[in-house]
């Protein structure tokens, strides 16, 4: 493959925010000596996403959908579509600082690096949004939302280690993310496809990391809130936290699972939520599916195991042990 750096934009009804982003995306290449190109991976938007950037940005290709199918299938396209060995994923709501990319490339002289991810911070502040992210549990429940950094800012020039790498901005191994299978389509339309990818490339014997060296700036939800309702978003999420669970936790934390999550559902029904429910129903109705999945995944590494998450876990932690961290 072809050594260069391709960025794909995965995007839906996303025009408003091309003024704003498209410019910095840009502005970040002329800091790059690679071959470079940039996609636009649409998801048949309905406002003039596709007019605008045919007319202000002819450089630019697009990638579309023949219906709309959300993230996952989105993003897949795009990236299978990418001519290049590197591919940046970048939210539509993303603004890159000029050098975002200058430190990046080097993490890939291991060749058991996967991806890395740079500092996500607010779109008009210096507020960090994401660092590297932290593996942390619930009883046998991941939990998907926690970050860290090392209090000692220089102890990080050579980055962390990273449970998962954000969708929002992250550089990955084209090759790699393809040997894979790419995002789970089974996520589809959207939330935890890139923690489920990331866990599947530690699994498989890869690295996540992150860089606080590199900056980008992030607009809040803003391309999932302008087109769902707060009800079903968290129905997604918590099926998709189900996939996640029940593609991943070995045998025994898997049964233990199942357990806490009956116990779960139960305080949700006799607290109305009925969102859960739902959420319960629509992972049930795909179990076949995860099972299959599961199979899939075995057969990716032949006949080499699979990390567990114990062993992916413990390999974060031990990295940081007798640092001082700040968790948020």
């Amino acid at each position: 493959m072809k050594k260069g750096l391709s960025i794909v934009i995965p995007n839906y009804n996303g025009v408003q925010l091309f003024t704003h982003t498209l410019p910095t995306v840009f502005k970040a290449l002329e800091h790059v000596s690679l071959p470079s190109e940039v996609i636009v991976a649409d998801d048949c938007s309905t406002d003039d996403s596709i007019a605008y950037l045919q007319k202000e940005y002819p450089q630019i290709r697009i990638v579309q959908n023949t219906v709309n199918s959300g993230f996952s299938i989105t993003a897949n396209n795009g990236i299978t579509a990418a001519s290049y060995s590197y591919v940046l994923l970048l939210n539509s709501d993303v603004k890159l600082e000029p050098d975002y990319f200058h430190s990046l490339f080097s993490y890939f002289e291991d060749p058991t690096t996967f991806g890395v991810v740079g500092r996500i911070v607010g779109w008009e502040d210096n507020i960090i949004q994401d660092g590297a992210k932290y593996p942390s549990f619930h009883g046998v429940k991941i939990k998907t939302s926690g970050n860290y950094l090392l209090e000692d800012e220089k102890a990080m020039q050579y980055g962390l280690f990273s449970m998962y790498l954000s969708g929002a901005c992250a550089l990955l191994d084209k090759e790699k993310f393809l040997q894979c299978g790419g995002f789970n389509e089974l996520f589809s339309p959207f939330y935890v496809e890139d923690y489920e990818l990331s866990l599947r490339a530690w699994r498989l014997g890869w690295k996540c990391y992150y860089d606080h060296r590199s900056v980008c700036r992030h607009k809040v939800s803003t391309s999932i809130k302008s087109k769902n309702k707060k009800k079903y978003v968290e129905t997604i999420y918590n099926r998709n936290k189900m996939f996640l669970h029940a593609i991943h936790l070995s045998s025994p934390k898997r049964l233990l699972w199942f357990l806490q999550l009956s116990v779960e559902t139960l305080a949700r029904f006799f607290t109305l939520r009925w969102s859960y429910l739902r959420s319960l129903y629509l992972f049930i109705s795909s179990y076949q599916k995860v099972r299959d999945y599961r199979k899939k995944l075995q057969r990716l590494n032949g006949s080499v195991p699979l990390l567990s998450i114990d062993e992916v876990t413990a390999f974060i932690l031990n990295s940081i042990q007798g640092k001082k961290i700040r968790r948020f």
